[in-house]
């Protein structure tokens, strides 16, 4: 059984992207929780010391299927695909599976100024925040502007192709990999249309990802580098 090492659930918007998939697919594994712990990128940290034995890059997530590791989650659920074609990973449509992959790319290495000013973080009700931020980072709104029009572009495109709802037709890579953008624009009260806000609340009530919210909200820690905005939990 392949074993998927993950951080945080609350913070690990990384760590979200291939466990939900996993999950979501009913492909197997061994969870292996490392936590941030305080400052865990600095030189001597636990989190540093554990993943550096392991991966080449000392982070998270890191897929280890016997001797094969995988430490990029874009890699992962390459990898993925390619172990377990019954579960139908990517869409089947070469097009389609084109246009999935392009999305989760520019997931992958886009969207900077959402992911700095809106970290991740499950168990917060950031909606005060979130209001100042539309307010005053233009890039924010631009990073929204643009995936807001490509889900709802997706969504008109793929809605008679299944009744899931999801961006292509059925569940995909491509819905996993942007389960994290979903939950940043709940958490933050991000404005969206009534149809985005409808596929957010599906993706939140699919089984992978709701089991991935409700491991989050079991947590008590509280991780200073991902907490720009509060002081405590409480």
């Amino acid at each position: 059984m392949p074993k998927l090492y993950v951080a945080n659930k609350n913070y690990s918007s990384w760590s979200m992207r291939p466990w939900v998939l996993m999950k979501q697919a009913g492909i197997d594994f061994e969870e292996v929780t490392v936590r941030f712990g305080e400052s865990p990128f600095s030189e001597g940290s636990e989190f540093k010391k554990t993943m550096g034995a392991l991966s080449p890059t000392a982070l998270v997530p890191l897929l280890v299927d016997g001797d094969i590791k995988v430490w990029d989650s874009l890699s992962i659920v390459e990898y993925l695909a390619e172990t377990f074609p019954d579960r139908k990973l990517w869409p089947e449509a070469a097009g389609q599976r084109a246009h999935a992959r392009s999305i989760c790319a520019e997931m992958h290495g886009g969207f900077r100024s959402l992911r700095g000013a809106c970290a991740m973080n499950i168990e917060a009700d950031l909606s005060v925040q979130g209001a100042i931020i539309w307010r005053d980072n233009a890039g924010v709104r631009a990073d929204v502007q643009r995936i807001v029009g490509m889900w709802s572009e997706l969504l008109a495109a793929n809605a008679a192709s299944h009744p899931d709802g999801m961006l292509f037709g059925r569940f995909s890579a491509a819905d996993a990999y942007y389960a994290p953008v979903v939950m940043r624009f709940a958490r933050y009260a991000l404005p969206v249309p009534e149809a985005i806000g409808a596929y957010m609340q599906r993706v939140q009530a699919l089984p992978g990802v709701k089991a991935w919210i409700d491991g989050a909200l079991q947590e008590k820690d509280f991780v200073v580098m991902d907490e720009p905005y509060r002081l405590s939990r409480d």
